[in-house]
């Protein structure tokens, strides 16, 4: 039989099996377009290979307050799972739970229950982070502050305290991680809030440096954001000028639709570079992990959702260190 020299057409990559990696690093020579990529990091993730690079490291601690007052946006979603995502990139990263509900919590594995040093202590009580704070069980450079369910009656008790908004800079602000010139440096402090624009917001708003604010793709999504923005520029002329909106997120992206595309196009043309190229897929997997007391990452690290946070992470990673 003749054999005929390949041409372009014929001369196509071997795709490996997940079988074919059995557990070691496998060297790919194809990365030339975005379905070997795509491949690629599909199946080292299912192999539980670490296929990213190491993340750059921000010049000094980012603290970002995740907020939006409209519910069910994957607000704690998206914090816990570009806190693993970070953390898996090398980064240390720092959670703070400020939702009484405690929902990054669960997801993140640490003890919640009530009695916990919690967020709550630290902002009604004065507890130093240091006493509150909790290593996440099985990722190192993970640190965590839990809510506990006496977080719902903090804004009440809070109205009475003198600087009652400023509580949790002060925290931070004597917390040695941050902002310590050492390899023990925090790089991220993420915190979650509720959805609401309260006394706990508030506090995260005055604390925080940066904003990422995630934004579910359908029409309802953008009407709540034009008040978020108006309580931002409050904040920033009254309590905190240095705070800014760094990041937006689009969530639940459903591409398959005409509204998601047309929701994305608009905030994108409004925020321009603010807003992430990746977009969070709808995905079962991303919603079934926290009951699981994990994130998409470790839950199925293969999946769409798992692999679209994790590239949100890197974009944010590499626009923090260019900074």
């Amino acid at each position: 039989m003749t054999e005929h020299p390949p041409t372009p057409e014929t001369d196509l990559p071997t795709v490996r099996t997940a079988a074919d990696l059995d557990g070691q690093p496998v060297a790919y020579s194809d990365t030339t377009t975005p379905l070997a990529r795509a491949i690629e990091a599909e199946l080292r993730a299912r192999e539980r290979v670490n296929f990213a690079d190491p993340l750059p490291r921000p010049p000094r601690t980012r603290v970002m307050v995740v907020a939006n007052q409209k519910g069910g946006v994957g607000k704690t979603t998206s914090t816990v799972n570009l806190a693993v995502a970070l953390a898996l990139g090398g980064q240390r990263v720092l959670v703070v739970d400020l939702d009484p509900q405690g929902n990054a919590s669960t997801a993140l594995a640490v003890d919640h229950r009530r009695g916990t040093p919690s967020s709550y202590d630290m902002l009604v009580d004065g507890l130093p982070v240091a006493d509150v704070v909790q290593q996440h069980p099985d990722i190192p450079g993970l640190f965590v502050v839990p809510a506990t369910i006496d977080l719902a009656g903090a804004e009440i008790e809070l109205v009475s305290v003198v600087a009652r908004e400023t509580r949790l800079r002060k925290a931070l602000a004597a917390y040695e991680p941050i902002g310590a010139d050492s390899e023990e440096r925090l790089d991220y402090v993420l915190i979650d809030c509720p959805p609401s624009l309260g006394l706990l917001t508030l506090n995260a708003l005055v604390a925080g440096e940066e904003m990422l604010i995630p934004i579910q793709a359908e029409y309802y999504a953008l009407e709540g954001l034009g008040q978020l923005i108006e309580t931002v520029e409050m904040v920033r002329a009254h309590l905190n000028q240095s705070l800014s909106i760094s990041t937006i997120l689009i969530t639940m992206y459903d591409g398959r639709t005409n509204l998601a595309a047309g929701v994305a196009e608009e905030v994108r043309e409004h925020f321009k570079d603010q807003v992430l190229r990746t977009a969070i897929p709808r995905s079962v997997r991303v919603s079934e992990a926290p009951s699981y007391g994990q994130s998409v990452m470790t839950y199925d690290p293969g999946s769409p959702g798992a692999l679209s946070y994790l590239e949100a992470a890197r974009e944010m990673a590499i626009k923090g260190a260019a900074v």
